[in-house]
């Protein structure tokens, strides 16, 4: 008996439900295109073998720890953040014996896809089955199939990009290109660190950065010139895309006078939590400015409380699933971008959120007037079918599908990539076909959109 049933996420009742299965049909075997995550490019550099089932599937994926650790299961028994796992084996049990947590979330279905898909393992992850799963993928990750390159053309993928520091020195995508693979891995330039005064070790980012580019990054202008130079080096390596995730959607339009006078108050001690935040208004507002100079596609997902457990935080650092969302205003907070550059035709603004109550009071109607905006897919907490449900419920009315840019999996975890697309693709067909049921749309217009929606939107959004 199969995991998973081969209409699930289907409407349930049986016309639309075949109009869902043709329209899936259609799109489930089109090449993944992944153009927003946080997979390691040193993973196809070297290429190497994943040491086993634990490092494969819980230590990077902060879905399957958060909830864990909800129940009073600490992230040391789970060995969270060991450069080397002591005792995966015992791990992998905890984790079986504590499965049934994710009855019902969409991290059941990511992990029950892989499980049957990549392994061919059919029954249920439990206490009892924990050491026989265990040892058959431990089996499989040594082969060469599973090696990541192997599974990146297993899996389909046209294009995967990381997400990486403006102080990056991007060695790990380098070797991938000179080493001749053809897999396509390409960087993002996500520039928080140094456009962000409330991150950690700010002002000696802003050092970093100026021996980096040779420019003197304790003058506006040439902190400005050294993050254009930046931009320029992840591009000569692929980068289409930046990324920021900045506490709330401020933005601001600065005289030159007064964004060189904020910028020496926020490298100084005396910095106020309302110079940061005017900061990185700026700084939004500014990298919109170099996006249309250099072309590279701008998105902005705020809206996150990062590090909301403190404690967690002093032990074992950033990304330990502790990271909260909170309300988010894009109409105010965006408005001195949008008036300054809303109507520019060469700019490219991908909105996300994880605010749902923005959907038909804010996104949509500023993504259904904006030329430079486009509203990004239903990401992090609501990358779920529920979500995704309410996200084309909510949005199309007023945005329409073609002011939407597809799919993104977001994802630390590379086996959960086609899972996560392959729910994404169901969700759209489903829609889809409800679309045709109650005659709004023609069976050949659903088809044509259920292409887009999988690969059309994202490829022309994302510049790929």
């Amino acid at each position: 008996m199969a995991l998973l049933h081969e209409d699930r996420l289907f409407p349930p009742d049986e016309g639309t439900r075949s109009i869902a299965r043709r329209l899936y049909g259609q799109i489930r075997r089109l090449p993944i295109v992944s153009p927003h995550g946080h997979t390691q490019a040193s993973w196809f550099s070297r290429n190497e073998p994943f040491a086993d089932p634990v490092a494969l599937f819980v230590q990077p994926d902060h879905y399957i720890f958060r909830m864990l650790y909800s129940q009073g299961i600490s992230l040391d028994q789970l060995e969270i953040g060991k450069a080397q796992i002591v005792a995966p084996r015992k791990v992998w049990r905890l984790f079986a014996d504590n499965y049934y947590l994710f009855r019902g979330t969409p991290t059941r279905l990511w992990l029950d896809y892989a499980f049957q898909e990549s392994f061919g393992l059919t029954k249920r992850l439990s206490s009892s089955t924990a050491d026989e799963y265990y040892d058959a993928i431990k089996a499989k990750l040594a082969r060469p199939e599973f090696l990541p390159r192997s599974l990146y053309k297993q899996f389909n993928i046209e294009v995967l990009s990381t997400t990486d520091s403006p102080l990056d020195s991007l060695d790990e995508h380098k070797a991938v290109r000179d080493s001749g693979w053809k897999g396509r891995i390409i960087p993002t330039f996500r520039p928080d660190p140094v456009v962000d005064p409330s991150f950690p070790g700010f002002r000696k980012g802003i050092e970093t950065l100026g021996v980096l580019t040779g420019e003197d990054t304790t003058s506006w202008p040439g902190y400005l010139q050294a993050l254009e130079t930046r931009r320029q080096f992840f591009k000569s390596l692929g980068a289409t895309a930046t990324d920021h995730g900045h506490p709330t959607a401020q933005t601001a339009d600065l005289s030159e006078r007064d964004a060189d006078a904020l910028f020496a108050a926020v490298l100084s001690e005396d910095a106020t939590e309302a110079h940061r935040e005017l900061f990185r208004a700026q700084m939004l507002t500014e990298m919109a400015r170099m996006s249309i100079e250099d072309g590279l596609v701008m998105q902005i997902h705020p809206g996150s409380v990062r590090n909301h457990n403190a404690k967690l935080f002093e032990r074992y650092g950033p990304d330990m699933g502790a990271d909260i969302p909170r309300s988010t205003d894009y109409v105010n907070g965006l408005r001195s971008l949008l008036n300054r550059f809303g109507n520019e035709s060469k700019l490219t603004i991908i909105l996300f959120t994880l605010d749902e109550t923005t959907y038909s009071r804010e996104l949509a109607p500023l993504a259904g007037h904006y030329p430079c905006l486009r509203l990004g897919p239903p990401w992090w907490f609501h990358d779920s079918p529920e979500g995704m449900q309410r996200f084309r419920e909510q949005a199309t009315e007023t945005a329409g599908f073609y002011n939407t840019v597809g799919f993104n999996d977001d994802t630390r975890a590379l086996l959960s990539i086609p899972a996560r697309h392959d729910v994404a693709r169901r969700m759209d067909a489903g829609f889809l076909a409800k679309l045709v049921a109650e005659h709004r749309l023609d069976e050949d217009e659903a088809e044509e959109l259920a292409e887009e929606l999988t690969v059309g939107l994202v490829r022309k959004a994302y510049k790929l």
